[in-house]
C-alpha cells in the first residue's frame, strides 16, 4: 500500500483506521480495569485523556468522538466502583475528559477538511499538468520518445519546466526548457512557452527563426503579465522573469539533428556505451533575455544515427545533491544505461536520481529520451 492510499485509508476510515483504534481501546479496557483495583490515592483517570488524542492523530471526527464517549463511560465505571460520582476528584476527572475529547474532536474534523481540500487541490494540479504539459507520442516517425516529469515537493505535480515535441512535414521538433521561479507564475510562464511553441514549430522552416518568435513570445507574455495594481516587487519580480530552452530539429531523412540552446543544459548524446555533451559553440541567453542582449539565435549540428538516444534535462536533474553535497553524475550514470528503450531508461534514470538524492529532489526536475530507430528497408 503507498503513502498516499494509506493516509486516504486513515482519513476516510477503512481498515488501517479500524486497525489502528484498537490501541486506544485497549488503553482504555486496562486503565479501567486496573483503575478499579489500586489503591484510592492512586488515580489512573487522566491517562483516559490519551486514547482520544491518540485516536485523533489517524482518525476523523465521528471515530474520534465515539472513542471519546468510551473513555468517559470507563471514567463513570471506575469512579461508581470506588468512591462513587459525587466525589470531587472523580468529577473533575469527568470534565476535564469530557472538555479534552470535544477539543480533540474539533480537531480531527479541521484536519480531515484540510486533508480534502489538498486532495481536490491535488486533482486540480494534476488535471492542469496534464492539459499543460502534455505527455510526448511514444513515436514521432523515425524516433521513439518517453518524458517524465519529477516534482520536488509531495503533492505538487505542476511546476515550470516544459516540454513538448511537434511533428512537421520535414521531421521532429522538440523543445525542453525551465521557467525561472516557482508556483503560479512559473506555470503561467511555462504554459505561455508551450503555446507559442506548439502554434510557431510548423510554421518557422528554420530552427533560429522558431527560437527567435519564441523570444518574442516570452517578451510579449512578461508584458502582458504585468498589471497597474501591482506592487514594485511584484513587477520586478515579473521584469527578471525568463525561460533557459533548448530547441531542436530532428529531420527524417538526415542522420542528424540541429540544436539551439538558449542557456540551458547541454543535451547528452548516447552513443556506444559513452554519453556525450551536445554542447553549443555559441549558446544563446535564456528566452525572454535576449532582446535585451540584443543576439540572434544560432544553430548547432550534430550526428544522430540510428541506434543513438539522446537524453534532454532540465537542472533539477544535475543539480540534485547527494548527502555529502556532490551534484548528481547524470552523463556517467547515463553512459552505463544503453541499450535500453527511452521507457526502460527514463525508470533508470528517476530510480538512481531519487535514490541519489535521498528520495527528495531539491528543485522540479524534467527528462525526455529520444532514440533513433533504423532506418526503414
Amino acid at each position: 500500500m503507498g503513502i498516499r492510499q494509506w493516509t486516504d485509508g486513515l482519513r476516510d476510515g477503512t481498515r488501517p483506521a479500524s486497525a489502528l483504534v484498537a490501541v486506544p481501546v485497549a488503553l482504555i479496557a486496562v486503565v479501567t480495569v486496573v483503575g478499579i483495583d489500586v489503591p484510592p490515592d492512586v488515580h489512573l483517570g487522566p491517562f483516559l485523556a490519551a486514547a482520544p488524542a491518540l485516536t485523533a492523530s489517524f482518525a476523523g471526527p465521528r471515530l474520534t468522538a465515539s472513542v471519546g464517549l468510551l473513555a468517559v463511560l470507563a471514567q463513570v465505571i471506575v469512579a461508581v466502583n470506588r468512591s462513587g460520582l459525587t466525589d470531587p476528584n472523580h468529577m473533575f476527572q469527568i470534565g476535564a475528559l469530557v472538555l479534552i475529547s470535544v477539543i480533540v474532536t474539533i480537531f480531527a474534523g479541521l484536519r480531515e477538511r484540510n486533508a480534502a481540500e489538498m486532495v481536490q487541490l491535488r486533482t486540480v494540479a494534476e488535471a492542469a499538468q496534464r492539459s499543460v504539459l502534455r505527455p510526448l507520442p511514444v513515436r514521432s516517425g523515425p524516433l521513439r520518445l518517453a518524458s517524465v516529469y519529477l516534482a520536488a515537493e509531495a503533492g505538487a505535480q505542476v511546476g515550470g519546466d516544459l516540454y513538448a515535441a511537434a511533428r512537421t512535414a520535414r521531421g521532429t521538433r522538440l523543445i525542453i526548457g525551465d521557467v525561472r521561479g516557482k508556483g503560479l507564475d512559473a506555470v503561467s510562464g511555462a504554459a505561455g512557452v508551450l503555446g507559442a511553441f506548439r502554434a510557431l514549430a510548423r510554421q518557422e522552416e528554420h530552427l533560429p527563426d522558431l527560437a527567435a518568435r519564441l523570444e518574442t513570445s516570452v517578451a510579449a507574455h512578461r508584458i502582458d503579465s504585468l498589471n497597474e495594481n501591482d506592487d514594485w516587487s511584484t513587477a520586478q519580480r515579473i521584469a527578471e522573469d525568463f525561460v533557459t530552452a533548448a530547441v531542436l530539429d530532428i529531420p527524417d531523412a538526415a542522420h542528424e539533428l540541429r540544436l539551439v540552446s538558449c542557456g540551458h543544459p547541454p543535451p547528452l548524446l548516447l552513443r556506444e556505451g559513452r554519453a556525450h555533451v551536445l554542447g553549443a559553440a555559441e549558446p544563446g541567453p535564456p528566452l525572454g533575455v535576449g532582446t535585451l542582449a540584443g543576439t540572434r539565435p544560432t544553430e548547432d549540428v550534430f550526428a544522430f544515427r540510428p541506434g543513438d538516444t539522446l537524453l534532454l534535462y532540465t537542472d533539477g536533474v544535475t543539480e540534485a545533491r547527494d548527502l555529502s553535497g556532490c551534484f548528481y553524475p547524470l552523463a556517467e550514470r547515463a553512459a552505463s544505461w544503453q541499450g535500453v528503450e527511452p521507457g526502460q531508461l527514463l525508470e533508470l534514470v528517476c530510480a538512481d536520481l531519487l535514490r541519489y538524492a535521498g528520495g527528495r529532489l531539491g528543485d522540479d526536475a524534467a527528462v525526455v529520451a529520444v532514440e533513433r530507430l533504423p532506418d526503414a528497408g
